[in-house]
């Protein structure tokens, strides 16, 4: 009954928080008024929750290099955790609601961030430069191109009401957007209603094509998780890491329907396959792969950064999920295991691709056809990698100007040069 009426309580509460932001329009005019400063750089990530994705990378090479770019970076967080973080590894890093945070909010020109400006703070947003680092190339259709997205699209007057406060804050265009290629500059200019794409390449990939082009800098979760991983590998004579990342869907549950965890567990310590399972942060199966973890399988924190662990892996095995394109740029196998593809297609996404042709790497469906896939992906002989490699390179030269890790010195240069125009 308690439980019951917590969960009243909190649903009215968040009511009046998603409502009550209006009354903040009046800040978000006045601060229009403020003079900004070129030199300060803002970052935000995934609504100020997470250090990590397009926005850490980018913040960490110009941290790196701020004194021969003349650009000071500060992260702004939702988080004030993240903010120690930060603050305690030599980075300047600022809570949102603090004082500090508020007047950096207030006085930065340019906003860097991966999801909305809301990462930082949209109601003290005006007069910056907001440039959308976004999260992923999109074999999915996104944003305005999305059709099932009901606050883009309202299907009734009770939607257009409903989702005003979301599309006033959260859906405000950006005024720059961020992609990795010629090719896929008309699909961003589609999907964010602008003209204003940069194609200077994703910052998260510069560290995946030269590791020393970025120091990373790992959170404690981060450093535990792989630390964890490193252990199994050296204790049980791990062959191969596989890293599972799928999107995050309603279907999704079926996985369990498909595969019996007791059976692929035991496939796994017979090939000595360490299964590394990396699930989006609401995702319904994190319980139940945590309940199977132990030598083979391996649950890593949802709020952790991807690419952190991505750099590991031998095989990837995901669906739909952006990742695999970036995972291209390192040569090694991917496996589509795409169990509820015509399901997804009808229900949640259409695609801008045909999947066929766009995904490079057998598609399977099955328990079976999944093992199959990753003995063939994780044979010594690299057969698996040789087949599919020119039709990966044939995707990769197609979605990727830029695949010598020098992403991020060409968004310092262009945002520089969006900054003389304004």
């Amino acid at each position: 009954m308690w439980q019951s009426m917590e969960g009243k309580v909190m649903k009215i509460i968040n009511g009046l928080k998603y409502w009550g932001q209006l009354l903040l329009l009046p800040i978000y005019w006045l601060s229009f008024l403020m003079p900004r400063d070129e030199k300060l750089w803002l970052f935000g990530s995934t609504f100020g929750r997470r250090f990590a994705d397009n926005p850490k990378y980018f913040y960490l090479y110009v941290s790196q290099h701020r004194k021969k770019l003349g650009v000071r970076p500060v992260w702004i967080s939702h988080s004030r955790e993240i903010v120690r973080f930060l603050n305690k590894n030599g980075y300047e890093a600022y809570y949102y609601h603090s004082v500090k945070g508020i007047w950096f909010a207030l006085s930065g020109k340019v906003y860097l961030f991966d999801n909305y400006a809301k990462d930082i703070n949209f109601w003290q947003s005006g007069g910056a430069v907001k440039v959308n680092l976004w999260h992923g190339i999109p074999l999915k259709k996104i944003q305005a191109d999305n059709i099932f997205d009901k606050v883009r699209h309202p299907r009734n007057l009770w939607e257009q009401i409903k989702f005003f406060p979301r599309r006033l804050s959260d859906e405000k265009p950006s005024h720059y957007v961020l992609t990795t290629s010629k090719f896929m500059e008309p699909f961003f200019s589609s999907a964010f209603c602008t003209e204003n794409v940069l194609v200077s390449g994703y910052p998260r990939n510069d560290r995946l094509i030269k590791k020393d082009s970025i120091r990373n800098l790992l959170t404690n979760t981060e450093r535990r998780d792989m630390a964890y991983i490193m252990s199994l590998v050296r204790e049980k004579k791990i062959s191969r890491i596989i890293y599972y990342m799928p999107t995050f869907r309603d279907s999704e549950t079926k996985f369990f329907g498909v595969v019996g965890m007791e059976g692929f567990r035991k496939f796994l310590q017979e090939n000595r396959f360490l299964f590394c399972v990396k699930l989006h942060p609401k995702s319904k199966l994190k319980d139940e792969f945590r309940k199977l973890q132990g030598d083979s399988v391996f649950v890593i924190d949802a709020d952790a950064d991807p690419y952190v662990f991505l750099e590991k892996a031998d095989v990837l095995v995901t669906d739909y999920s952006s990742i695999y394109f970036d995972f291209l740029l390192t040569g090694r196998p991917v496996v589509f295991f795409d169990y509820d593809l015509q399901a997804y297609l009808r229900d949640s996404r259409e695609m801008y691709f045909d999947y066929e042709e766009f995904t490079p790497g057998r598609k399977v469906s099955t328990e079976a056809e999944l093992k199959e896939a990753l003995r063939e992906a994780c044979r010594p002989d690299e057969e698996y990698n040789k087949k599919y490699s020119g039709f990966r390179e044939a995707v990769a030269d197609k979605v990727f100007d830029n695949k010598n890790g020098t992403s991020c010195r060409r968004l310092v240069k262009d945002i520089k040069t969006v900054l003389k125009e304004v």
